[in-house]
């Protein structure tokens, strides 16, 4: 494997071979909000392939023509793009746009539009596939592009969810291997591209500050805290089936855990990342359903489309434990749901307090606490917080809280800063496996959550706009959440 690109956009940029890049779901909300535009970014900052073309694809009931599809593109370029779709960036990346409908029983038209985008291409150029499809489509889709010779050389884009469970990845897996080998699948986590997940290894890797330190002998707890303030917002069919357990614990925070927690890689390749990586999840002991609160916000049940009984939790908070030498006896706190008080993106590492207190505690200081604490903030572009305690001015030695605040803002240029789906994307065209999920990796995930998949406890009520069922303040103590940041 070779090594990491660089993170940040621009002329000097990493650059792809000649790609043809084909999006399933071309016409769906996905393409719409973060796919086509975050293309076009990438056009725009000189970081897509020297000559290239996107082939938008859907069903045949829901298919465009060629200029309906630009049309398509422009509008939504226009509502979530960073930057207006005009002048000659824009034509040129529009002129690249053309659509082939495939149906399972005709892929003609398909076919007819990626050879014609290869012959616009010329030379050789790679195949990047994006299966922006609901779950049930893959097999499909895959069998599709295996049948017609399409998948032959090309790389895959895989959607989360990744499975439900155990048997459902694995045979998603087999489908998705019968055509395409592991060294050619990509499964996407947006969350994943953030510049903050880099930030992590450049922080303990780069920085014999925090390295030395960033063990069970200095860390007392590690909280990973994601949030949301939106509800399920029209999404029944999906959310019914999945759950904040399966959406977000799964593919999110249990992916930001095996970079926290991870070993030293031998190289900054994504062989060793993905090795070092794999390895956390190794040593995940499985989740034990007594240190599980589950809940679900007033008025979920009232949304349209859920089962007025439903035991669907929108809310999930966990305790985490490894069975390692670096982490033995370090709880990992995980939190995430809908409707809550914020919308965060965090991971706090807690310190231990030195092993002699000499100075005396306060009231306030006894039921809140002092400790020290890494505060790694994952909203765009993001920032680092470190909280400690100084002498506040005065005659006695009293203590009071003190923050030291990174932020990217701050000390870098961002104006060329890439979203999570547009870092994913060119990795992807680069072949840059680092900051997706393996196989084996996804199938340990699924194994060890079987004992709550299998004994989920009931679902607690909460109050939207709240931070989750009151037993969530129980399972972290005797610490705290960092979140909300209030005292």
């Amino acid at each position: 494997m070779s090594s990491r690109p660089a993170r940040t956009a621009g002329k000097h940029g990493p650059r792809p071979d000649d790609h043809v890049i084909v999006l399933f779901g071309a016409t769906g909300d996905l393409a719409k909000r973060k796919l086509l535009p975050g293309l076009f970014h990438l056009a725009r900052a000189g970081l897509m392939p020297s000559r290239y073309r996107i082939v938008g694809s859907a069903p045949a009931a829901e298919a465009l023509g060629t200029e309906e599809f630009r049309k398509h593109a422009r509008e939504a370029v226009a509502e979530f793009g960073s930057a207006r779709p005009e002048g000659p960036a824009w034509r040129e990346f529009e002129d690249a746009l053309s659509f082939g409908a495939a149906d399972p029983d005709d892929t003609g038209p398909l076919l007819a539009a990626v050879h014609e985008a290869e012959r616009a291409v010329g030379g050789s150029p790679r195949r990047l596939f994006h299966l922006a499809v609901p779950p049930k489509a893959f097999p499909s889709v895959v069998d599709e592009l295996g049948s017609t010779g399409l998948a032959e050389g090309g790389r895959l884009i895989v959607e989360k969810p990744f499975g439900t469970d155990l048997a459902s990845a694995r045979a998603l897996d087999a489908t998705i291997h019968a055509v395409f080998d592991e060294s050619r699948v990509f499964r996407i986590d947006h969350f994943l591209g953030k510049e903050s997940v880099d930030n992590i290894l450049a922080l303990r890797f780069a920085n014999g500050l925090f390295e030395p330190v960033w063990n069970r002998n200095h860390i007392s707890h590690v909280q990973i805290d994601v949030p949301e303030q939106l509800t399920i917002e029209g999404r029944a069919g999906f959310f019914e089936g999945t759950g904040t357990f399966r959406d977000m614990i799964v593919t999110h925070l249990f992916q930001i855990l095996g970079f926290v927690a991870m070993e030293p890689p031998a190289t900054l390749t994504a062989r060793s990342l993905r090795q070092e990586k794999d390895k956390v999840f190794a040593a995940l002991r499985p989740l034990d359903p007594a240190h599980v609160v589950r809940g679900q916000y007033e008025g979920y049940r009232d949304e349209p489309g859920v089962d007025p009984h439903s035991d669907t939790e929108t809310f999930v908070a966990l305790r985490v434990e490894l069975d390692n030498w670096r982490w033995a006896g370090v709880p990992f706190y995980l939190r995430s749901g809908k409707a809550l008080g914020q919308g965060r993106h965090m991971v706090t590492l807690g310190f231990r307090e030195p092993a002699l207190r000499m100075f005396p505690l306060t009231t306030q200081d006894t039921a809140e606490g002092r400790h020290n604490a890494l505060v790694i903030d994952f909203d765009d572009p993001g920032r680092i917080t470190t909280r400690f305690l100084a002498k506040e001015p005065g005659p006695e030695m009293r203590l009071g809280e003190a923050e030291m605040v990174f932020a990217y803002t701050d000390c870098f240029t961002t104006a060329h800063a890439l979203e999570g789906y547009e870092r994913l994307l060119l990795d992807a065209m680069l072949g840059d496996q680092s900051l997706f999920t393996s196989s084996d990796g996804i199938e340990r995930l699924w194994e060890v959550s079987a004992p709550l998949l299998h004994d989920p406890p009931p679902v607690q009520s909460y109050a939207p706009g709240s931070w989750g069922p009151e037993s969530v303040h129980r399972l972290i103590r005797p610490y705290r959440w960092y979140l909300p940041e209030e005292r």
